[in-house]
């Protein structure tokens, strides 16, 4: 074993080296430890004393005037104006701009808008017009032509259906009776021929048979008898052909063209509608087309117009960029060259020196206010300037815009008309506008902070000597300040400021509190900051590790915390959340770990 020689004499060994080292490693860390626990205490002492120093802050209920109003900031614009915008389509190039803050007459030009697309497309447009107009011109003359071939077809199938039913009763009462006639008469004709080549015959016999006449002249009379006998059944045969076929066939066969006739006529009458309606739909729709074509090149000529933009009114010019504010950050100032959009607006022309304060008011202030309050105003850049006014309009929804900012924030557009001022005022200044919603001469009031709600109902804590006793009153308007009290307190009470109800337990106390004596908070007293001292040194552990005597949390009187100390640090330790006390845990398991392991070695 080594061994070193000290000046004095003392002779040291390695052994006892490493362990003396090992002791002012413990006593460092042991210092340190307690100065953390000594400063934690400190802290914890500091806070408990402020804790009591707040709950004892109160407020004498006073009695006395009192104003209700709501403060709000907001800017002055012009009460009537005449809003400016761009009417050409699309987005536009700026090719002349009036200065702002020039004063106009009416009539003088404000604005020209480049428009040299629309002059090219009304040459297209045109164009389009003189096509549209021909073919509109062929429609109607297209449609003359079909009623004048409707009507000839139609006269020439009434003609043919005339002239059907004129034959057929032609027949009926013409022919048929003639033939019949003419028929009757060949056998009438062909009997008396008979007869009488009968009777020929039958005295030629008997002159033959006396051998007055030869056979030749007998058989001649026999052939004319024969003929007679056949032309009588030929003309009998044609009369039952007349009676039985002809007459019906022909019947049928005219009243069949009759039919046909009228049929057409029918088509005929039918077919020129058709054609009528059909030439009229087609005029209508060329017509149609040439008055949009027509429209459209008086839309682009209008639209040419609006590229230069005139007064309307004497005023003084007032951008509208100038009075316009966008979450996105500052507005481009209009200027020539830019490019504006439709239905943009460009120019303000106040057409009177009245002016108004545009104002945005919270939604819980809404159930104060209402249209015609009186209002004091006051300009940032008029100082020492007053003015009032009342207020003539309460936008029915929230402003869209600061809904878009915070979903949360509901503001609600104010106007106040402002009572003269057109001889200071501008547009556009910043100003701050006081509404007094009421005022009292004479009444008991007392900070808003001092009144809170249990079980849904106004109470206060009145504060008399140590005994603090809620007390349920009734309150009027507040001006987020000070509240208007109407019972529940007298004049000089004291009242907490800030009540014992900040955790969600005290939160929740129901109405059955009533006069309940609420004990003020207990004083916890600060301990004194603790004097650390530098530990004597101490005697070598025995071998086999151990810490020495005095460590926090094992026994022995050298540097013990005292009992109050303790208390303070189960408190600070019981208030820590599980990831702090399982961190303060591993803190001290890893230190004793370093302190067995630099024993061991």
């Amino acid at each position: 074993m080594a061994r070193i020689q000290t000046g004095k004499g003392y002779t040291m060994t390695a052994t006892h080296r490493g362990r003396v080292g090992r002791v002012l490693r413990w006593l460092v860390g042991l210092a340190l430890l307690g100065a953390v626990a000594a400063l934690a205490i400190w802290k914890r002492s500091s806070f408990l004393s402020r804790e009591k120093e707040s709950t004892e802050l109160v407020f004498s209920v006073k009695r006395g005037p009192l104003v209700i109003s709501v403060s709000e900031g907001g800017t002055i614009k012009p009460r009537e104006r005449t809003v400016i915008k761009s009417e050409l389509e699309g987005r536009n190039t700026i090719l002349f701009l009036v200065p702002e803050g020039q004063h106009v007459k009416k009539g003088q030009l404000l604005i020209e808008l480049d428009a040299t697309k629309m002059v090219d497309n009304r040459v297209d447009q045109e164009m389009r017009v003189g096509n549209a107009e021909a073919s509109f011109i062929q429609a109607r003359e297209n449609l003359e032509v079909v009623k004048n071939k409707a009507k000839a077809d139609l006269e020439k199938a009434d003609l043919a259906l005339r002239f059907s039913r004129e034959d057929l009763v032609k027949y009926k009462e013409g022919d048929f009776p003639n033939k019949l006639m003419a028929a009757e008469s060949s056998i009438t004709l062909a009997e008396e021929e008979l007869q009488r080549a009968t009777d020929t015959l039958e005295w030629s016999r008997r002159l033959h048979e006396e051998k007055y006449i030869n056979d030749t002249e007998f058989q001649a009379d026999q052939l004319v008898a024969n003929k007679a006998k056949l032309k009588l059944k030929l003309a009998k045969s044609d009369l039952n052909l007349l009676k039985d076929y002809e007459y019906k066939r022909q019947v049928d066969k005219l009243q069949s063209d009759v039919n046909q006739a009228e049929m057409a006529l029918e088509r005929e009458k039918r077919k020129g509608q058709a054609d009528v309606l059909q030439a009229e739909a087609l005029l209508r729709a060329r017509e149609s087309e040439f008055k949009r074509q027509k429209e459209r090149l008086a839309k682009i000529d209008e639209q040419i117009a609006k590229a230069k933009i005139y007064a309307p009114t004497d005023g003084v010019v007032v951008y509208a960029t100038s009075t316009q504010f966008s979450w996105r950050g500052n507005i481009e100032p209009l200027a020539e060259g830019q490019e504006v959009r439709e239905r943009q607006e460009l120019i303000h022309l106040p057409v009177a020196n009245t002016f108004m304060a545009a104002v945005k008011i919270h939604e819980t202030s809404l159930k104060k206010i209402y249209v015609g309050l009186p209002v004091r105003l006051t300009v940032d850049a008029l100082p020492g300037h007053t003015f009032t006014g009342k207020i003539s309009k309460i936008a029915p929804l929230p402003d869209p815009q600061s809904m878009f900012m915070n979903p949360d924030l509901k503001l609600y557009n104010t106007e106040i008309d402002i009572d003269g001022g057109g001889d200071v005022l501008r547009t556009g200044m910043n100003c701050q506008a006081e509404i007094i919603v009421a005022s009292y001469d004479d009444v008991l009031y007392a900070p808003v902070q001092c009144v809170v709600r249990v079980g849904g109902k106004p109470t206060v804590y009145v504060k008399k000597g140590d005994v603090v006793t809620p007390r349920e009153v009734k309150i009027g308007l507040d001006n987020n300040t000070m509240v208007h009290i109407l019972e529940g307190v007298k004049e000089g009470e004291e009242l907490l400021l800030t009540p014992p109800l900040g955790s969600s337990s005290a939160a929740n106390l129901s109405d059955s509190m009533g006069d309940m004596v609420i004990p003020p908070r207990p004083k916890v007293a600060a301990p004194a900051r603790p004097k650390v001292a530098a530990p004597a040194r101490p005697k070598a552990a025995a071998r086999g590790g151990g810490a020495p005597a005095g460590a926090p949390g094992r026994p022995g009187a050298g540097g013990r915390p005292t009992p109050e100390q303790m208390k303070a640090m189960r408190k600070r330790f019981e208030s820590m959340t599980p990831e702090q006390r399982e961190a303060m845990r591993k803190k001290w398991a890893g230190r004793r770990r370093r302190q067995n392991g630099g024993e061991g070695q």
